[in-house]
């Protein structure tokens, strides 16, 4: 469902798809990858999701300043730290009365990966990357507009490839003791944890931008390749 609440004031490309709520299998125990392991049966709670990435017309609608390195307004919003979405959100939140917020990792993965609707492809929305992503052989070493190419099962877009999208959660070496329950995955760690980011990316290979693909960084980084995506939880869409 696009647009599915009447907002206060009026923001471009902010559309939001209902995610019906489900149980999914998390991660992959074939993956050369721990990071991706092990699987286990996480329990998610209906939610709506960016059909898009925030874009950059989104961002400056708001913050009023643009500092994306690809400039296009339809293209997402990237150079944009894990606290630069924190900041916004929390603006966001005040001009609308809303509580938007960044996905849960769980969350991010189960509406990649189709929800309830899911063909259980590689990436977001298909077996062939360049029906759903912007990658190295496609790109043209950066990033595109949101949208033109073809959704997931849901009708979300760019998922796969594009930009790397921030999650809530902190980056953990492996799913061992994750959360069933699709909440974000937040310890009491003795330093300053780095967060994690989902989608791949304009530059990176194909393995890389399969939905259960998962990086960190510090949550004060900026890069050519970070942006987010919204998600509003159920309780709070009257």
């Amino acid at each position: 469902m696009d647009q599915p609440f009447n907002l206060p004031i009026d923001l471009p490309d902010l559309d939001l798809v209902f995610v019906e709520g489900g149980t999914f299998v998390m991660g992959d125990d074939s993956s050369e990858n721990d990071f991706e392991k092990p699987e286990h049966s996480v329990k998610v709670p209906s939610f709506y999701i960016g059909k898009y990435a925030v874009t950059q017309r989104l961002w400056k609608a708001l913050v009023g300043t643009n500092n994306a390195n690809f400039h296009g307004e339809k293209k997402p919003m990237e150079e944009v730290s894990w606290e630069d979405a924190q900041n916004f959100i929390v603006k966001l939140n005040r001009e609308t009365g809303k509580s938007f917020r960044l996905p849960t990792e769980a969350e991010w993965e189960y509406a990649a990966r189709g929800g309830q609707y899911s063909q259980k492809y590689l990436y977001a929305g298909s077996d062939k990357l360049k029906q759903v992503g912007w990658y190295f052989e496609n790109s043209g070493g950066e990033t595109h507009e949101v949208g033109l190419l073809m959704g997931n099962e849901l009708g979300i877009h760019d998922m796969s490839g594009n930009i790397y999208e921030w999650c809530e959660d902190y980056f953990h070496d492996s799913y061992q003791n994750a959360p069933n329950d699709g909440s974000a995955w937040i310890d009491q760690p003795e330093q300053i944890p780095r967060h994690t980011l989902r989608g791949g990316g304009y530059f990176e290979d194909a393995v890389k931008c399969r939905s259960i693909h998962r990086i960190a960084l510090w949550p004060a980084r900026r890069n050519v390749f970070t942006g987010f995506r919204l998600v509003l939880s159920m309780q709070t869409e009257s």
